[in-house]
Order: structure tokens, then sequence, then C-alpha cells
């Protein structure tokens, strides 16, 4: 870990902390990651594909861990988020990369393919499959219908409810807590602290996660709390708007898909229909077979860290 170096670029109207790792002149990959989490939640993928040549990227994206955290809900829309790793690669000389995302992240991935294909050689996302916008109902109000207003998507829009709540808890147990979650029991998930801190079972540590990965984490989002991360879901509906633009629009960039079976978005209502029945491909035209990992969970880069590596190595290697 200590081989992978770290500096902070100015991009886009923030300072971003970037970590990055393997030869300045080999293949880039740029990796994004989800919430809640840091460019760290990659240090297993960094360090296996720097190794075979490739030119790592990991920033902490806007809002989180070492990177600038603007105070208005409203500087978390897409086109900020976007805009920002398309500033990044213009900073590091980079006129295309390969793009790795996963949950927030892959939501990212998915438009910033849509926006700007041209930057991208290939992408492979994780646990959160493409989602086209449907012009006859905002986000917050598909997720509400779907799971009322207890749903972990309509209690973060209302601002600093859930920020304090987090940021009361015991960031060590709440990490390990959502980092070992799988499929839900009893209904959907509402991330309150209530609901976190309920739970009869023992809490034991993954046997993938270390008592100083917990610490990293809790440690960075100790100094820079939720709120950033959170706001990402306040620009849903925001987004919904902005990106009327692009209904219908398909993403033509060579794909490939990767989730967990006892991934929490492997089971929303209709989702194995749309992955594998021909629904995502339809939207994604140039997607490769995705690919289910039997036992895994949402975390899965770091859960089957070298299974993910070698999938991510196995599938850009062609290009």
């Amino acid at each position: 870990m200590e081989s992978i170096s770290h500096k902070s670029i100015d991009v886009n109207g923030i300072s971003m902390h970037v970590a990055e790792k393997g030869p300045a002149d080999g293949p880039a990959i740029l990796f994004i990651h989800g919430f809640p989490e840091l460019w760290y939640s990659w240090r297993h993928q960094i360090l296996s594909l720097s190794r075979r040549g490739y030119r790592c990227i990991a920033p902490d994206l806007r809002g989180y861990g070492d990177t600038s955290a603007p105070p208005s809900v409203s500087s978390y829309t897409i086109f900020h988020l976007v805009g920002d790793l398309i500033a990044l690669l213009d900073n590091l000389l980079l006129p295309q990369v390969f793009v790795v995302g996963h949950d927030w992240g892959a939501i990212i991935a998915w438009n910033l393919c849509t926006f700007r294909p041209d930057r991208v050689k290939a992408l492979v996302n994780l646990s959160v499959a493409f989602m086209p916008r449907n012009p006859a109902v905002k986000t917050v109000d598909h997720f509400r219908s779907l799971y009322g207003d207890n749903y972990y998507i309509c209690r973060f829009q209302e601002f600093g409810v859930a920020d304090e709540e987090f940021a009361s808890m015991d960031l060590k147990f709440l990490f390990t807590k959502l980092m070992a979650m799988r499929t839900p029991r009893g209904g959907p998930i509402s991330f309150s602290s209530a609901s976190l801190e309920s739970s009869k079972e023992p809490l034991l540590l993954p046997s993938w996660l270390s008592e100083e990965d917990i610490e990293y984490f809790a440690s960075k989002f100790q100094n820079s709390g939720f709120t950033g991360g959170i706001n990402y879901y306040r620009c849903m509906d925001k987004n919904w708007e902005l990106t009327a633009p692009w209904t219908g629009a398909q993403i033509n960039v060579p794909t490939k898909y990767i989730v967990g079976d006892v991934d929490l978005t492997y089971h929303y209502p209709g989702i194995q229909d749309f992955i594998h029945k021909g629904g995502l491909k339809s939207h994604v035209p140039l997607l490769q077979e995705p690919v289910v990992v039997k036992g895994a969970g949402h975390f899965i880069q770091q859960e089957r860290a070298q299974e993910i590596s070698d999938h991510i190595y196995d599938y850009i290697k062609i290009f």
C-alpha cells in the first residue's frame, strides 16, 4: 500500500485527492467508487492491475475523503460528478481510459459513457445496472412507490437527518455493519441508526476486511462527514430533469457488468429479468454476458478482490 502515490489536483473548481500506481506510459484505468466509500475501496485492484502494466487512477470523489466537499446540494449533480472526472483526465493528459465503477461510481460511469463515450475505451461496472430514464416518473418517486417513505433513498432527501445519524454512530461499527450486509430480510433498508443498531446478530468482521481497513474508512469519514455523499441522492430528481435530452439514448461503449447474487441491488423488483432477458443489452448493445458471482455481496471488489481484478484484466486486455 505504501507504493501507491497520492496527490491533490485542481479540477472543475475543487481540489481532488487522487491515488495512483503503475507505469506512467501504461494503459490507464479510472476507478470510480460508491457510497459510502473512498479510493481505498479499489486498493486490491490498484495493486493487482498495476503489476500487470496498467496505470491505475482512483480519486476520492467530490464530497468524499480528502477531496473538496462544496456546501451546496446543487453542487452534486451528475454533470458536476462527470465533469470532475473529465477535468481529471484532461489534467492527466489522458484522452481515453478504461473505466471501472461500483455502486454510485457505476451510476457515474454509465453517465460518463452516455455523455462522453469518446473518453472511454471500455467499461467494467459492478453492482448497479444501467437504469434507463423513465420520462413518466421522477427517480425518488419511483423508489418511494416500491418501498415507501422509510427507504433510505427517500429518507436521505431531508437535509441533515441521515447525515447527523451517521455522524453520531460508532463509525467502526457502522462500516463493519454496512460492508457485511447481504440481501435484506423483512423489508426495505432504511439505513437509520435504529435499524443498523437493532440487529441481535453478533457483529463479526468479514474475513476480507481487516481492522486497519475499517479504521481507514472510519477515520476519513470522521473528518469529512457523510453529507457530501448523501447529497448525490438529494440530486437524483434534479438529475432526472437535467438528463431529459438523453432519454432513450444507448450506451455504445464495450461493457462488462458484474454483480454478486446476494447484493442488495440484484434483488430490486424485476432487475434480474432486466439483466438476463435482454433489457440491459437493449440499452447497452456492446454488453458482454453479465457475470453473477455466487455468494458475493455488495462490496464485491473488496470481498472477492482477486476474482474481480481478474475479471477486469481478462476483459480489458483484449482492447
